[in-house]
């Protein structure tokens, strides 16, 4: 069944001036403008593709106070909710975490409280350890790329880009299978601006290790096969995006490559983004699908569109930039909520999936 998207109006960015500093052009794969500004936003940009001078439409202080309130208690209380009323906090996790006790519900929700409890230790000890020469060179080409006019990470003589070079080195000596890949970046950037260092750091190995498992590995097979479950996934949720793919000769890899690899950490708006991640944290890798649908179907959702960019690089210009409406923070969670894609969608696409596959590996061999 195919989907109407929900519209909502787009936020303003504003142009300025920005303060001196280092700056690297890489700031985001969806790049198509940058804001500067001579202070920081209310999350600590400077400019850039997240920056945003329009304040956040607040709750009343007593909505705020109760919603803190609730979690405080849930967090004190987390085995006895995780085991026995996790709807509850699916459903909080969809209202979205109050920005004071974000930090501390997102160690729990990633699991990363549970594995510092289990390695008090283990972080401090990588960190005297040398490393992979390679790789740690691989490392230092890259943390300044990473949200570069946040204010943690402006120059290398922040804490950020520090703080960046350590979690990623003693991931790198804690997992040797997987090392290092350029798409873990910004997202252990976006966990330490909102974690200390230690806990960014478990609360990385386990969305490595669990949520996003296996893509990182060479040949990226995993992603191969989800890039599959995601193009089945929009022939039910949007069979008009799904066949203009197809016509254009657009393959998925070609644009949903970033957003799953790094988390949508550098594709979506950082109100969305926070939004998101509340879900993400709680509800796993199948946000990140619904969030991917949801940009997809509604990019090419009118025939005016469609019709008006056929050929494949037009295709792909509209998907790596999204329009700002489309990926505003009410847009993005209004339509992830009411798409119509259930578990047990996923559940029998990825069958299908897993049996084609493994079909195409027995006359590989023949």
């Amino acid at each position: 069944m195919s989907m109407r998207f929900k519209t909502t109006s787009p936020s303003a960015v504003s142009s300025q001036s920005l303060p001196n500093s280092k700056i690297s052009d890489t700031i985001s794969i969806s790049s198509t403008t940058s804001a500067f500004s001579t202070g920081p936003d209310r999350h600590g940009f400077y400019g850039g593709t997240h920056f945003s001078d329009k304040p956040k439409v607040p709750l009343s202080k007593a909505q705020i106070i109760a919603r803190e309130k609730k979690w405080l208690h849930m967090l004190e209380h987390w085995s006895d909710y995780m085991n026995h009323n996790y709807k509850k906090i699916r459903e909080r996790c969809r209202k979205g975490i109050p920005s004071a006790v974000r930090p501390k519900a997102w160690f729990y929700l990633s699991g990363g409280h549970t594995l510092l409890e289990a390695h008090p230790n283990v972080y401090l000890e990588l960190l005297d350890q040398s490393g992979d020469p390679q790789i740690i060179d691989e490392i230092k080409r890259d943390q300044h790329r990473q949200f570069p006019m946040h204010e943690m990470f402006l120059d290398e003589d922040r804490p950020g880009q520090k703080e960046l070079f350590n979690l990623l080195k003693a991931y790198s000596i804690l997992n040797p299978q997987t090392g290092y890949c350029q798409a873990q970046a910004p997202i252990a950037a976006f966990l330490l601006m909102h974690l200390p260092a230690e806990q960014a750091f478990w609360s990385f190995v386990s969305i490595c290790d669990k949520y996003l498992k296996d893509y990182f590995t060479p040949g990226m097979e995993m992603l191969q096969r989800d890039a599959k479950l995601f193009m089945a996934l929009l022939k039910r949720t949007s069979p008009q995006a799904h066949r203009h793919l197809v016509k254009s000769k657009v393959e998925p890899l070609m644009f949903m490559t970033d957003w799953f690899l790094c988390a949508l950490t550098r594709t979506l708006k950082w109100d969305t983004l926070l939004r998101v991640w509340d879900c993400f944290l709680c509800e796993g890798i199948k946000v990140v699908f619904k969030v991917s649908l949801v940009i997809v179907g509604a990019t090419l959702s009118s025939h005016k569109i469609r019709k008006s960019n056929k050929d494949l690089c037009d295709v792909l210009s509209l998907l790596r930039a999204p329009k700002e409406e489309i990926i505003d923070e009410e847009f993005i969670m209004q339509n992830i909520m009411r798409l119509n894609v259930t578990v047990q969608d996923f559940i029998v696409e990825h069958k299908k999936i897993e049996m084609q596959m493994r079909k195409q590996q027995v006359q590989n061999l023949m």
